[in-house]
């Protein structure tokens, strides 16, 4: 006989989700039949992260906290993609959209929040339709649509300056759009700053290319059919073809008034969340009125769910909620942001401490009454949050030392203040993770920091606080942290260290990327794996891997290199900057022909057409009849030579034939990070060979010092010296072991300035030049293979992969 009472949930957001994990976590799945309905048709995800979602730093996949199959593995039956229309208290059910009745014994309101569209003119077309370009950010949906119709816009502009808005507005600068913000108010996040840090955010933003426009009421949205711009109640006018709008939220709580429960700014509740009209119903999240306030940051919707999950299972029944402190770390554009309390002193008596420096960007705000914090903002720079919020949490006396809160001068070790942290602090406010437990995690035997997120979701937020995790782990292990034995997988799909996995790959003929999640990880894909090993196979098997399109990144599938405006940048090789009239001549005719906005000499001596469609690639590549110059690839790319010994007075080895040579050889052959090379005709290095991947460099008497793992980006390494070598043969042989032995036990994107240091310079050349394992000519046979398995790409001009390679798409998601 089933005892279990039927729990039904209405919401499947970040409040609804969390709290059904509170009751689990209590035992409620022996006393509970749960189901839940959400909107959405997904499980459930990290809102905070939807940022990072319409930048592209991450793939939507990344950022859910509960995927479909947590929901059956659980035995919670959710309805997802289905809105409950109705409420019926009398009869104790719930009635969706369909019309499908459900009974329940206890029910959970959590229908959280959507955006708030201020009443402006011409949001709709006159027959009702949507007016094309005008969007709001809160889903995933709403990320893919802003995201496809930014590619085809010049200008953008974002109503709402608060943490959404600016977040859009990060997003959209990354499809090369001209952004504006447009906010009510007088300065940006009004909510979290004060107006000088607000300034201070908007000069930051403005050197990052937003423009700011304060003050300003949207009265209209212009345009017939689509956005044309947006007119303000000052009579002023702003262009832009597209328009984002984020001014703020409004609870979900229409339900709540429609079956006659008390609903004021949303559905009110005690001090158990339990509804004040119903002791079966339940509020939660942002939908939820407790003593008057609505929260909308995730800390307080933990400690709601916490305290609603100790009522609803029995586990403490006295528990209460008594609202929450507002306190958040984050960031915003990028720049690091600490906010609680009150922004500005309340009474006379209010200490005030402030430091600004807005060069840098960086304000400092402390509000202190009666020796106890009330306020902070910590912008540009919250290195000193954690103990911030430690007082602001818990109402303890400050130090007479004032300035110690704000700067770090001469305090006890990190050890000390983590032993004083009581385990109520918060550490991860995304997730409402304290230091207690993280402590209990670890004390139960999850002793690495991967496993420590991977359990507590601790740091998996907006990463803001990644590092104090790591320090309470380390802590708490009194430093003996365990290694996760996957910081050596060599991608996370597959657990295998790189030499197991190749030997996998060898011992059973593993020759696509499929084929190696089917055999070594039990068939379960892992999309950001994909890449790397299609690189590896590649490496291992030339012309015989098996391809599978779908696991290359879009600058190997059409072989050219994506710009944050969608379209592409075609190199062609130039071998050793050497060109000819003729290739200048078919250049310069393509970048007629084609529209190409730039035109670009680059760092390795060649020629970049720059802005260039999907579309128009093939038809360029057969127009231009040049091979490709590999600028787009984890691949050999060029190298970089100075005119040697022909009509230069100080040459004394001719480093233009030798690059050539070495180009001509090695052209596109695939490695695990980029590999650029150079060659100089004397020690004077004009080609700056000594600071590359491998570099050549000429020396009296015919002779060619090797260098390598050199690095002239944002890591700054001058390469070592391998060996001497005697001929132009020579370093070729040399220069193509090297890299074999770098291709076959690199890991994945370690670039040779990592790899060099990390295997070391010895051990490098007892292999590659004095033989010591006696792998040396298999080393030369296998990059000989690569070498005569090559095909240059650009011949896919004539014969695609696949009939839509060369085909615009966009990531839109039609409503």
């Amino acid at each position: 006989m089933n005892t279990k009472q039927k729990l039904v949930v209405i919401g499947n957001g970040m409040a609804g989700a969390r709290t059904v994990e509170e009751i689990l976590a209590r035992g409620g799945a022996d006393q509970f039949e749960i189901v839940m309905f959400g909107d959405e048709p997904y499980g459930n995800y990290n809102r905070i992260l939807l940022s990072n979602v319409l930048n592209g730093s991450q793939d939507a996949k990344e950022i859910f906290l509960n995927p479909l199959e947590w929901y059956a593995e659980n035995n919670i039956n959710l309805h997802a993609g289905v809105r409950i229309s109705e409420i019926d208290r009398a009869a104790k059910c719930v009635i969706d959209t369909n019309g499908a009745v459900t009974s329940y014994d206890k029910l959970i309101i959590a229908t959280g929040s959507r955006a708030f569209v201020p009443p402006v003119q011409g949001l709709m077309n006159e027959d009702g339709t949507d007016k094309h370009g005008v969007y709001v950010f809160r889903t995933i949906d709403d990320c893919h649509k802003i995201a496809g119709y930014a590619t085809k816009c010049a200008r953008a502009a974002v109503i709402g300056g608060g943490l959404l808005g600016l977040e859009a507005a990060r997003g959209l600068i990354n499809y090369g759009v001209e952004v504006h913000v447009v906010h009510l108010g007088s300065h940006l996040m009004e909510n979290q700053l004060d107006a000088q840090a607000g300034a201070i955010l908007r000069n930051t933003m403005e050197k990052m290319g937003v423009h700011v426009h304060l003050g300003k009421s949207t009265s209209a949205i212009l345009g017939d059919d689509s956005v044309t711009g947006l007119a303000f109640k000052d009579g002023e006018e702003l262009a832009c073809d597209m328009v984002v709008i984020s001014a703020g939220i409004r609870p979900n709580s229409e339900i709540g008034r429609e079956c006659g429960m008390t609903v004021e700014r949303a559905i009110v509740t005690d001090d158990q969340m339990r509804s004040v009209d119903d002791p079966d119903i339940f509020v939660v999240g942002e939908c939820a009125q407790h003593r008057g306030r609505v929260y909308g940051l995730v800390a307080p919707l933990w400690e709601q769910g916490r305290v609603l999950a100790d009522v609803l299972t029995g586990a403490n029944p006295k528990a209460e909620y008594h609202g929450s402190k507002l306190a958040t770390k984050l960031k915003v554009m990028g720049v690091e942001l600490a906010s609680m309390g009150v922004t500005e002193p309340q009474y006379p008596t209010d200490e005030v401490l402030h430091f600004a420096e807005p060069k840098r960007g960086i304000y400092k705000k402390l509000i202190v009454r009666d020796d106890q914090l009330i306020g902070a903002i910590l912008l540009g720079d919250a290195s000193k949050a954690a103990p911030l919020m430690q007082h602001f949490d818990h109402g303890t006396n400050l130090p007479d030392d004032r300035t110690s809160l704000l700067f770090d001068l001469g305090l006890p070790p990190a050890s000390t203040s983590l032993l004083e942290m009581p385990d109520a602090t918060q550490i991860c406010n995304c997730n409402g993770v304290s230091k207690g437990q993280i402590r209990k995690c670890v004390e139960g035997g999850k002793r690495s920091l991967k496993m420590v997120m991977e359990s507590t979701r601790a740091g998996m937020g907006c990463g803001s606080c990644k590092a104090l995790v790591k320090d309470v782990v380390e802590w708490v292990c009194d430093g003996k942290v365990e290694e996760d034995p996957s910081v050596h997988y060599y991608v996370p799909g597959v657990p295998l260290p790189k030499p197991e996995l190749v030997a996998a790959i060898k011992e059973q003929n593993l020759k696509s990327v499929s084929a190696i999640f089917d055999t070594l990880a039990g068939g379960v894909e892992e999309v950001g794996s994909k890449m790397a090993l299609s690189s590896l196979l590649s490496t291992v098997w030339g012309a015989d891997y098996a391809e599978e399109r779908d696991a290359r990144f879009i600058n190997d599938r059409v072989h050219a290199n994506i710009q944050k405006d969608g379209t592409f940048s075609v190199v062609p090789q130039i071998k050793g900057g050497v060109t000819t009239a003729d290739q200048l001549r078919k250049i310069a005719d393509a970048a007629d022909k084609y529209n190409v906005p730039m035109v670009k000499v680059t760092g390795g001596q060649r020629i970049d057409l720059v802005g260039v469609r999907k579309e128009d690639l093939p038809k360029m590549w057969k127009d231009l009849g040049m091979p490709s110059g590999h600028a787009y690839g984890k691949s050999f790319r060029t190298v970089k030579t100075c005119i040697g010994t022909e009509l230069c007075r100080f040459g004394v080895g001719d480093s233009t034939a030798l690059g050539i040579a070495i180009e001509s050889r090695f052209a596109g052959i695939e490695s695990p990070g980029k590999m650029k090379l150079a060659t100089a005709g004397c020690p004077r290095n004009c080609s700056e060979a000594m600071v590359k991947d491998v570099g050549a460099v000429a020396v009296e008497g015919g002779k060619w010092e090797i260098y390598i793992g050199g690095a002239a980006g944002a890591h700054v390494r001058k390469g070592d010296l391998l060996c001497v070598c005697e001929s132009h043969e020579e370093v070729l042989m040399i220069i193509g072991r090297f890299m074999q032995y770098y291709r076959e036990n690199a890991k994945w994107l370690e670039r040779t300035y990592g790899f060099v240091p990390r295997v070391g310079l010895d051990k490098i050349r007892d292999v590659v030049v004095n033989d010591s394992e006696g792998i040396a000519a298999r080393l030369d046979a296998a990059m000989q293979k690569s070498v005569d398995d090559y095909v240059d790409p650009w011949l896919e001009a004539e014969q695609p992969v696949s009939p839509n390679q060369f085909i615009t798409t966009l990531p839109m998601v039609t409503a």
